[in-house]
């Protein structure tokens, strides 16, 4: 009996596992041959989602300013301009939206499993935003913190049928690392396509999570202007939200973090520090808010 890998054809795929058996072959002029056409596919998918939906999107804000004692979390001054601005932005740009303010775990939890479970159909994509306190991988609810991945999860290709192929987006506005919360403040803890061919694509495909902060760092907030990050992201969606593509978008707003705030505060060593944004991007396509 021939070995497995000798079965397996030049240019085929593998993993990097366990031999898988050698299926078996009855056919083995087809095997042996394999043809090739130098033609245009029968199909050739669109680069740019898809957004002639009756409404654009969702978006659903979670504002969470106070927290129980115990938690040891002060209030998020300065978050419910956030709130505001970004309810106003996603608006203007054809979304629907909702605020929540104050959610503890198992609320942000309920709250997202039951969009999840919506129809979707009528949108072109879904928006999320958390605006919490932080810790890496963690966000807080009223009453502690829980994995971002616990509510992100909740919208995979294989548990939201309805936003599949449709990007979903979650912005993060909290810190990935240590803990500060005074004058100029830091968050943190101590689509469809219109044809007929079926494809089978990645279940975490078409997300995009945009964060406030690289891995580790403290994500500042202005108690009376809002966070540096949600008033570049704001500022640059006002301006160029119909215009540009989004990782432009989002590397605009990196950029005007990067360069345009600095913190200024009483506290011996906390000031003149800086702050840049984090993008992981699964998208497939281009995204235009057009």
């Amino acid at each position: 009996m021939a070995d497995a890998k000798d079965t397996l054809q030049a240019g085929g795929d593998t993993t990097d596992a366990r031999s898988f058996p050698a299926p078996a072959n009855n056919n083995k002029e087809s095997s042996d041959h394999v043809m090739e056409v130098d033609a245009k596919p029968e199909d050739t998918p669109s680069l740019r989602y898809k957004t002639n939906y009756p409404v654009f999107g969702k978006c659903v804000i979670i504002n969470n300013k106070n927290f129980d004692p115990s938690t040891r979390m002060g209030a998020r001054s300065g978050t419910d301009v956030d709130a505001a601005n970004l309810k106003k932005t996603f608006k203007a740009l054809g979304f629907e939206t909702q605020v929540t303010n104050d959610c503890t775990c198992s609320q942000m939890t309920s709250i997202l499993k039951d969009i999840a479970a919506e129809d979707h159909s009528k949108y072109a994509c879904f928006v999320c935003v958390l605006l919490s306190h932080g810790e890496e991988g963690l966000i807080y609810g009223r009453d502690g913190c829980t994995d971002i991945k616990d509510l992100t999860i909740l919208f995979r290709g294989d548990r939201c049928k309805t936003l599949v192929g449709k990007p979903k987006l979650f912005f993060i506005q909290a810190c990935r690392g240590s803990e500060f919360d005074s004058g100029v403040e830091t968050d943190s803890a101590v689509d469809g396509e219109d044809n007929t061919l079926y494809r089978r694509i990645p279940v975490e495909a078409d997300f995009l999570y945009a964060y406030s902060t690289a891995p580790g760092y403290y994500s500042w907030r202005n108690t009376m202007n809002g966070s540096w990050f949600i008033q570049a992201l704001c500022s640059v969606l006002s301006q160029f939200g119909k215009k540009l593509e989004l990782m432009q978008i989002l590397t605009r707003v990196n950029h005007k973090v990067a360069l345009e705030f600095e913190s200024l505060t009483t506290t011996p060593g906390f000031s003149a520090k800086k702050q840049i944004p984090c993008i992981i991007s699964m998208l497939t396509k281009e995204l235009y808010f057009a």
